[in-house]
Order: structure tokens, then sequence, then C-alpha cells
């Protein structure tokens, strides 16, 4: 085991406090930010908060995405103190929400390929298609359009 081996085992026999080891989190932003200056801003307040590994900052989406040991209410709280409008990352890819066309979930302003992240307890009965229109063309209706 040797000299370093044993005073290490014995420096954590001897300690009173166990620290548990925080993981690596990825904490991801909506921010809105009108120019360069502002991304600079939101970079420089968010790199200072205490774990932070790195920050990254994309203009285009509004995204602040921060990596490193850090919890996501206390990168929040930093974020909420530069005075812009902050949320937490609203959007998930489209191919990962059960019913992804359903209103609550659609968003005309998310990135391409993206959607609202939205619990499952959505229904598909609320979906933007009003059932009259798809009775329409329904083979069970008498009445229904018989071009097709």
């Amino acid at each position: 085991m040797g000299i370093e081996g044993t005073l290490e085992y014995l420096s954590d026999l001897l300690s009173r406090k166990k620290k548990k080891k925080k993981q690596i989190q990825t904490v991801a932003l909506k921010v809105r930010m009108d120019c360069e200056g502002c991304a600079r801003k939101m970079k420089k307040v968010l790199s200072e908060v205490k774990g932070a590994k790195s920050v990254d900052v994309d203009l285009k989406q509004q995204k602040v995405t921060v990596t490193g040991y850090v919890e996501a209410k206390k990168v929040l709280k930093a974020a909420q103190a530069t005075k812009k409008k902050v949320e937490m990352w609203p959007y998930v890819p489209y191919n990962l929400v059960a019913n992804p066309y359903v209103a609550p979930a659609y968003d005309k302003k998310a990135p391409p390929n993206m959607v609202r992240s939205v619990p499952n307890t959505v229904t598909i009965t609320q979906t933007t298609v009003d059932d009259s229109y798809t009775n329409i063309f329904s083979d069970e209706n008498p009445n229904s359009c018989s071009i097709m």
C-alpha cells in the first residue's frame, strides 16, 4: 500500500465530513438576447457561477448552455440577475414527444425539428384539427364527400 496510500486512508478515516461529489450537469436556458453585447454579458455572468466549466451562447437560437458542477437553480438565478427574460430551455426534439402536434407542444418560435416539452398527460383529443373536418371524409358518414 505504501506510505502515500496509508496517509490517504488515515486522513479519510479522520475527516468528519464526507463530501458527495457532484455530477457534471448541462443546464440549458432560453434567454432573450438582442446583440453580441448581450451575449458577452450573459457569458461573463454565467462563467462566474461556482462550478461552471464552460458556457456556450447561441445568439441565433437565443440559447445559453452551461456545463459543469452546477445546480440549475443557481444558474437560473444568476441569469435572471442580468434583468433579461430567462427561462429553462423548453424545447426537445420532436421525435422524443409522444404527440408533437398537440396544441401545447406546437410552437412557431421553436428551432427547426424541435417542439415544446409537454408532459404525457396531454390527450390526443387536444389536437389542432377539428373532428368535424375529419368526419367529412369518413366512410361511416352517409353524407360524406363522394369525390374520393
